[in-house]
């Protein structure tokens, strides 16, 4: 257990008898009393003079105190302790990557297929290593004239002294620096001014819109607003079956998931429903034949149990996650169904997910989806997860709901909804040109006027991505979908007969600035414009650009989830970092280029099956997987638990060469800004730079080799 860091903070005494304690295993338990009653009698009946008593009584006090600066250099030793056992751990850590020598350049498939063309990702990387050669070209050429005498703490003080003195030179080097100076002034520091303050103005105009999203949460929640379904609905559904069960079709999309689809098929099984009301489809695309054969078996115990579900495998699996619900949606039999519930395979509902969502389509005929929030069992599980939970419950407690609320609009999930099958039917159904397949028919079906309801009551607990690696993958596809759906759409909400304002909240609010201009200036400003600033410092970025702006936005998303204040400063990071990632994922949907088309489905852990979900009901669910075990052969168990360690011993950790060239660009500008004594640039530089670099050795999120 790592030693309190709050050793520092000021004691307060009462006068009663105080005892402080310090457990750790590295040191041993010190007790230290407070004063005693022997300490305010006087002794000889009173006839001891005041100076004498001040005097013992100041005895005590220092002895009091000599052994509240022991406690307290004990703590503090043992933070020094354990700062110093995590620092060895990380230098061992950062040892072994460097000495394997992988990187993300080897190739381009790590087990969880292949996601950035090798051509783009290479032009994208040189495009880096460019900026960072600069850079250092640069510092050198700034340290020879620091080290000449040239020590101007402002550019304009350069240029004046410059232009004011005659042209007199110690030697050729002061020649050259000065034409420098004078050709960058003039040359160089106007356009890249210019584009500072054109990526300033975007950051502020996305800042307000977040700022009025966060206004719009506040006001749900001071009025205590919220979709409910109406009184007679619910007491029908209560009466028993003859009340409001329409008929509901569930379906469980998944491919080569054999870590979650025991839990996933055991949790809707468990749904609180009609069993005449419910069919359950599991919709498997897995290509493994040992992963087939283990989810049909657990279909088939489940039917044994007399649950209505199906099995259905696909031979020709064309259009990933859109392909397959397409496919199972040309069922002959979906035509008797009112509603699709829609669970990926680690999420697992509550037992009563319909009964809390369906009601809101009674007597509700424009609606057309009920979208239920997500929760995440491994929220706490490392570093990259709880800054994950912070972005995601951000989106949900705020985005979802706030446009949910006021435009009846926002971006369906994929997974934990309820569709009306008019809806989707209406709307075109699901079509394969995007990888975003969730967001393109939200936004078909909002243009041929459906509405939608988001639940921020209403919790779908699933599994977050441990590694870096598998986040990585999904945050490139959650951000060149978008990119190629605008481009897909922009002529059909052009002439959608929606009002103007719903055009315009579609295009420039949901599209151009949440999509595109938050990953455009994140990187642009950042990454590129703040480091070369500093070789260019007659280009000047504010402090608040720099740092309060940031750290109110910050502020601000980290609200949602009140518990992770404590990595506000880590947040902050490591959403700079993303922008890397997220900025080669929109040029690539954007220009159509070959990555924006790959779909890599999300590595699971499987911690969802640990017993940790109280989601299921567990009285049932306890009777019915007790009851419901897989009967497998011994000789197949073998096979599955040998497949397992291969795949363990195929995982590894990497370096990510983009990041840990930003990394040294960072760092390389933060080295620069010392020359000038810019603080509060430098200290951004300095932590951006080690948060890139801790991100390119592979060293958030699980840790494997």
């Amino acid at each position: 257990m790592a030693p309190s860091f709050g050793w520092w903070g000021k004691e307060s005494h009462r006068g009663t008898p105080v005892v402080v304690k310090m457990e750790n295993p590295n040191w041993s338990m010190i007790e230290l009393e407070g004063p005693s009653e022997e300490d305010f009698l006087i002794p000889g009946g009173g006839t001891e003079t005041p100076t004498r008593l001040r005097d013992k009584s100041r005895n005590k006090n220092a002895k009091q105190l000599t052994w509240v600066l022991l406690l307290k250099a004990h703590k503090a030793a043992g933070c020094l302790t354990f700062i110093g056992s995590a620092m060895v751990s990380l230098g061992s850590a950062i040892k072994r990557r460097v000495r394997s020598g992988r990187t993300d350049t080897d190739s381009t498939d790590t087990g969880l297929g292949v996601v950035e063309n090798p051509t783009v990702k290479t032009r994208f990387h040189s495009c880096i290593k460019i900026f960072l050669w600069l850079s250092l070209l640069l510092l050198g050429f700034e340290l020879a004239a620091f080290f000449e005498g040239w020590h101007f703490g402002a550019p304009h003080l350069q240029l004046q002294h410059l232009l004011t003195t005659p042209l007199e030179f110690k030697d050729f080097f002061d020649s050259i620096y000065s034409r420098w100076v004078l050709f960058r002034g003039e040359y160089i520091a106007p356009p890249l001014q210019f584009l500072a303050n054109a990526c300033i103005l975007l950051f502020l105009v996305q800042s307000i819109d977040r700022l009025v999203l966060c206004l719009g949460c506040f006001w749900i929640r001071f009025n205590k607003i919220k979709p409910v379904p109406k009184q007679d609905v619910i007491a029908d559904m209560e009466s028993g079956e003859k009340g409001y069960f329409p008929m509901v079709l569930v379906q469980i999309p998944m491919c080569n998931e054999k870590e979650v689809y025991q839990q996933s098929i055991g949790a809707v099984c468990n749904l609180d429903w009609p069993k005449s009301k419910l069919l359950i489809q599991v919709l498997d695309d897995s290509d493994d034949p040992t992963t087939q054969l283990l989810i049909n078996e657990e279909v088939q115990k489940w039917q044994q149990e007399g649950a209505n579900i199906l099995y259905r495998h696909r031979v020709i699996r064309d259009g990933y996650k859109a392909g397959n619900l397409k496919s199972a949606m040309n069922c002959s039999y979906v035509k008797d169904y009112e509603f699709v519930a829609i669970f990926d395979a680690d999420f697992q509902p509550t037992s009563d997910f319909l009964k809390r969502t369906v009601p809101h389509f009674k007597n509700n005929e424009e609606l057309g989806l009920v979208q239920a929030r997500w929760s995440f069992v491994n929220k706490d599980e490392n570093l990259l997860t709880r800054l994950q939970n912070i972005n995601l419950a951000f989106h949900f407690e705020v985005e979802q709901q706030v446009n949910g609320v006021f435009l009846n609009f926002f971006g369906f999930n994929g997974t934990a909804g309820v569709w009306r099958i008019k809806a989707l039917e209406d709307s075109g159904g699901w079509l394969e040109r995007t990888t975003v397949e969730d967001m393109d028919i939200a936004v078909r079906a909002h243009l041929h006027g459906w509405k939608f309801i988001f639940l921020n009551d209403v919790e779908c607990q699933c599994e977050l991505p441990e590694s870096y690696e598998a986040y990585r993958k999904q945050q490139h596809r959650w951000h060149s979908g978008p990119m190629q759906l605008f481009r897909l759409c922009l002529p059909q909400i052009i002439r959608s007969k929606i009002s103007v304002s719903k055009k315009c909240n579609l295009i420039f609010l949901f599209f151009l600035l949440r999509k595109l201009i938050l990953p455009f200036y994140s990187f642009t400003l950042f990454c590129i414009i703040l480091p070369m600033t500093m070789f260019i410092p007659e280009a000047e970025l504010p402090a608040w650009v720099v740092c309060y702006i940031p750290a109110t936005m910050s502020f601000l998303n980290i609200l949602p989830a009140p518990q992770a204040f404590p990595f506000i400063v880590p947040y902050l990071l490591f959403e700079n970092t993303m922008s890397v990632t997220k900025f080669n994922a929109m040029i690539s949907g954007l220009f159509q280029l070959g990555s924006a088309y790959e779909w890599v489905v999300t590595k699971k852990s499987g911690r969802s099956s640990e017993g940790d979900l109280v989601a299921l009901g567990l009285k049932e669910s306890k009777h019915q997987r007790g009851s419901s075990e897989p009967n497998l052969v011994e000789m197949k168990e073998e096979l599955v638990k040998e497949e397992q360690k291969a795949m363990m011993k195929k995982k590894h950790n990497m370096m990510y060469t983009k990041e840990l060239s930003l990394a040294f660009l960072l760092l390389t500008a933060a080295a620069r800004s010392l020359l000038s004594a810019q603080g509060i640039h430098f200290y951004f530089l300095l932590f951006q730079g080690v948060s890139f670099l801790l991100v390119g050795l592979d060293l958030i999120g699980e840790q494997v080799h």
